[in-house]
């Protein structure tokens, strides 16, 4: 009977490692299975990623191509803009320098040809006039030529040489200028920095005072220049339109705007270390306007240059006045002198304003100045 149970144990010992054995077995092909169907999860997951890596380029690109677009339009549109205003700007540069170029070249031609294109602005139209109710008109134009037929220069031998009477007139205008520029200058620094520097209700009436005055036209003040002129006894000398010059209000009006933007914090270290009014005056606010001088030195030049009704009304005698005014009193006789004489008559002008002009831009504009 034990050996029948023994055999019995052994042979369920057996069936259950068998079983075992099967489950076993059962169970790595389970774990088979999963891990394929991780590996098949990894494989959608990569593909979906990959996916959506796609579609975000695409954007981007569709992004970026919209972008580039965008620049190259508005590239066309600053590049045509630029291209329009630089036209317009040529247009105003030709219309502006064609009476300089025209004076030029007509100042090389003869005389003969001058008159025969210009000669209808000099001549007579007093039997133009209304007759019967009917007006009569000319049909003859003007004949606007750049290059003369004959270069010639008799006009400036004439001018230069065999007549004086230019020449005088030339420096007459140079001794009217440079003594209104030079004074003019040094009494608009004392009174600018006085305004700059100075408060007070009295400084305030005065310089509204200044601004009124520069702001009336110089013939409002002719008449009583003139007769202060008179009561001084100067009237009939250059003392006339000297002194009035001197003391116009325009210099002291832009060299205070200027000295009032000089940084208190210099002119109060330049106090610290002893320096009086006058040496802050001359070492540190005249040095830092120096592109106001400047600026206020060609408008000034340029202003005295051309003037002409005050040595009509001031001087009597014809000897004292500048060429400015013999450029106003042309007759048809005196056609190509008149080219001639405009022509030497523009350039001491032409020369301060292409030596100046930065200065000029950097003195209206304030620039580099910091307000204190």
């Amino acid at each position: 009977m034990e050996k029948t149970d023994e055999k019995q144990n052994s042979i369920l010992r057996e069936s259950e490692k068998d079983i075992n054995e099967q489950f076993l077995s059962d169970d790595d092909t389970n774990e088979e299975f999963l891990t394929v169907d991780e590996e098949n999860e990894e494989f959608l997951s990569d593909d979906e990623d990959q996916e959506i890596e796609d579609t975000l380029l695409e954007k981007t690109s569709d992004k970026s191509s919209g972008k580039q677009k965008k620049f190259r339009s508005r590239k066309k549109r600053t590049l045509g803009r630029k291209i329009l205003l630089t036209f317009i700007a040529a247009i105003f540069a030709i219309s502006f320098l064609l009476p300089t170029v025209l004076t030029l070249a007509n100042s090389f031609m003869s005389e003969q040809e001058i008159s025969s294109n210009y000669g209808i602005i000099f001549n007579d139209y007093s039997d133009s006039s209304e007759e019967g109710g009917s007006r009569t008109y000319r049909s003859e134009v003007v004949n606007l030529k750049l290059i003369p037929d004959k270069v010639v220069a008799s006009q400036y031998t004439t001018v230069l040489l065999k007549s004086p009477d230019y020449l005088m007139k030339f420096w007459n205008s140079v001794l009217l200028t440079l003594p209104i520029m030079v004074f003019q200058i040094a009494i608009a620094l004392g009174a600018a920095y006085c305004f700059a520097r100075f408060r007070g209700r009295i400084r305030e009436i005065i310089f509204f005072l200044y601004l009124v005055l520069m702001l009336m036209p110089y013939q409002v003040t002719l008449v009583p220049n003139y007769l202060v002129a008179n009561w001084f006894g100067i009237l009939d000398t250059r003392w006339s339109i000297i002194f009035p010059g001197i003391f116009a209000p325009f210099s002291v009006y832009l060299l205070t705007k200027y000295m009032r933007r000089i940084p208190q914090s210099v002119i109060e270290s330049a106090k610290l270390d002893g320096a009086n009014e006058w040496n802050i005056f001359w070492r540190i606010a005249v040095p830092m306007c120096k592109g106001p001088i400047a600026s206020v030195a060609i408008l000034v030049f340029i202003d005295y240059w051309n003037m002409v009704e005050q040595p009509l009304i001031m001087l009597s005698n014809s000897a004292y006045h500048p060429l400015s005014v013999f450029l106003s009193q042309i007759n048809q006789g005196e056609i190509g002198l008149a080219f001639a004489v405009a022509t030497i008559y523009m350039v001491p002008p032409i020369l301060i304003f292409l030596y100046g002009e930065e200065y000029l831009v950097d003195g209206i504009a304030y620039s580099g100045s910091v307000k204190g």
